[in-house]
Parts: C-alpha cells; sequence; structure tokens
C-alpha cells in the first residue's frame, strides 16, 4: 500500500472513531466547542504518530484525548473561569452524537447538566476516572494505563468521585419520557400565569436553580428556596408587552437536553434559552437556565434540522 492510501485508511481509523473521541471529551470539558478543539489536535497527534507501531489505535487514541482534555482542565485560564463561578455545561439536544454511549444509567446519567456541573467539584483525575469507568467502561487496568497511575490509584480516585457526585445527587430514579414532559409543561403553564401556589407544589422543598443570566453577569446567578425559584420563573416565563417590544416573539418548545426534558425558547432561526430541569420524586429538584449565546451555537444548529418543532406555547 503506498504513502497516500496508508494516509486514506489511517484517516478513516480515525473518522471511526471520532464521535466516541468526542463524547469523551464533551463529558470531560463540557462545552462542545472545546470537545471538538480537543478532538482535531488529537487528530493532529495522529497524523504525526509513527501509526504502524500503534498496536490498538482506539486505546491509543483514548489516552491522548484524555490527557489532552487533562491538561485544558489544569490551565489557568480554565481553572480560573471554574473558581470564579462563571461555567456552566452546554446543553446538547438529545440525538447528538457528541452525547455519545446512553445504554446504560450511568451513561445517561454522566452527561445530565446536574452531574456534569456536579463534576467540577472532583479533581482533573478524578473527573477522568469517573468518566472513563463509568460512562465507558473502561478496568481499572486500562484506565491506569491511560492516565499513567496505578491501578489501586484509579480505584481510589472513582471511590472519591463516586462519593462526592452520590453526596449531591439527589436519587429520584428514571422519569419516563412522558411523565417528565407533564410536570415540565405544567411547570410552564404555572409560571406563565402568575400562579405561585401552583409552582410552589411542584417544585421539591431543596430545589435549586441556576442560570448564567444570558452571559450578561461575571458569576451565575443561583437561588436555592422554592420561593426565590418560583419568582424567578415567573419573572422569566411570564409574557408581556415589554418582552415583545425588546425581543420579538419567541416560541416555547419542549425537547429533551442531555437527556433531561426541557423547554427551548426560539426566535426566528435561533435558540436563545434552554431551560433543563432536574426532576426527581415526581417535583422538579433542579433548574438549569442557559442563555448566553456562545452556549447554544451547536444546539441551534441541531434544532434547524428537526424535523418535528410545533410550539406548546407563543408568546
Amino acid at each position: 500500500m503506498d504513502r497516500t492510501a496508508t494516509d486514506r485508511f489511517d484517516t478513516r481509523r480515525f473518522e471511526a472513531s471520532r464521535n466516541r473521541l468526542a463524547s469523551l471529551a464533551y463529558r470531560m470539558l463540557g462545552t462542545a466547542a472545546d470537545a471538538e478543539d480537543v478532538v482535531q489536535d488529537a487528530f493532529l497527534h495522529w497524523q504525526g504518530a509513527d501509526r504502524q507501531r500503534i498496536e490498538v489505535p482506539e486505546a491509543w487514541l483514548t489516552k491522548v484525548v484524555t490527557n489532552l482534555c487533562l491538561d485544558r482542565l489544569r490551565s489557568a485560564r480554565a481553572r480560573h473561569e471554574r473558581t470564579a463561578g462563571a461555567w456552566m455545561p452546554e446543553p446538547l439536544l438529545d440525538g447528538d452524537p457528541m452525547l455519545g454511549p446512553a445504554d446504560t444509567f450511568e451513561q445517561r446519567e454522566s452527561v445530565s447538566l446536574a452531574v456534569l456541573t456536579l463534576m467540577e467539584r472532583l479533581s482533573p483525575p478524578e473527573r477522568a476516572v469517573y468518566l472513563l469507568r463509568e460512562a465507558f467502561s473502561y478496568s481499572h487496568a486500562e484506565i491506569a494505563e491511560i492516565l499513567g497511575i496505578t491501578e489501586s490509584t484509579s480505584q481510589q480516585h472513582l471511590h472519591r468521585a463516586r462519593r462526592r457526585i452520590t453526596a449531591s445527587r439527589r436519587r429520584g430514579g428514571e422519569v419516563d419520557p412522558a411523565s417528565a414532559r407533564r410536570i415540565v409543561e405544567e411547570f410552564l403553564a404555572a409560571a406563565s400565569s402568575g400562579r405561585t401556589e401552583r409552582l410552589m407544589t411542584l417544585l421539591t422543598d431543596d430545589a435549586t436553580a441556576v442560570s448564567d443570566g444570558a452571559g450578561l453577569t461575571a458569576k451565575l446567578l443561583r437561588y436555592d428556596t422554592p420561593q426565590g425559584i418560583a419568582a424567578i420563573a415567573q419573572a422569566g416565563f411570564r409574557p408581556t408587552l415589554a418582552k415583545r417590544r425588546l425581543g420579538g416573539t419567541p416560541t416555547v418548545h419542549f425537547a429533551p437536553v442531555n437527556g433531561s426534558p426541557a423547554l427551548l425558547f426560539v426566535l426566528g432561526d435561533q435558540v436563545v434559552g434552554v431551560v433543563a430541569f432536574d426532576i426527581a420524586g415526581g417535583k422538579v429538584a433542579t433548574v438549569h437556565g442557559i442563555a448566553a449565546r456562545a452556549r447554544l451555537a451547536r444546539i441551534t444548529d441541531a434544532w434547524l434540522n428537526e424535523q418535528d418543532t410545533t410550539p406548546i406555547i407563543q408568546w
């Protein structure tokens, strides 16, 4: 096989792994743009490597991508953004290949906005071990080889990661899609009509909400009481003449995002806001509000390709 044919063959081998690598990078970093950059960097590493000496390309590429992600998580810029309280994961529409494997509950949970946010409490190595084990089913021996650590250290990282995430994660079990949609639509109806008492009954006693303030605030906006969440939900969801004059008339659509029920606010050909819900015990436990334009580019592109985009409400 000549050099050109070999390069084409090796490129096809890389492309066969691209979606899996992008899914790993997205889980590690929480944003699609960063994940795409890492995968492209990995491709450059692949092109520059002595590929004939790579016995298992999938394992080699996984190691490269994982370590590129760790480098980014340890960078001064990433540490500053995350410690400053301005970081939120980027929402992805269900069906996006970057969401990756979703065969098990652990795989689906690992890509939820709630768990991606909780993983910020983990050190970079803990995050890597947790994802490689829980989302991609690597053995501790394989993880040790990828990260250059011992199996015992890998086991310790996993134990600490599971403990920290479990301690903060609300365990209500998976909610069937029909029930999740009903709860979210009831929440929207109560908030948009100003029915505070009904809205409060749809929230757990320890419900929390976080918003990026449409990217206009230096830090995330957090609400830690049902009363505070009800107030901000009514202010945000209730249609007013001033809102129509200021930004036009968005349509509101129901769509699963990162495996969770969500509302998409669409203005023209642009998704201008996403509100995702974490359901526990038949009630809303966590709300993520995302409206910064930089976090909505990929979901906008995916939404434009959706076939059924019938709104549930139009302001």
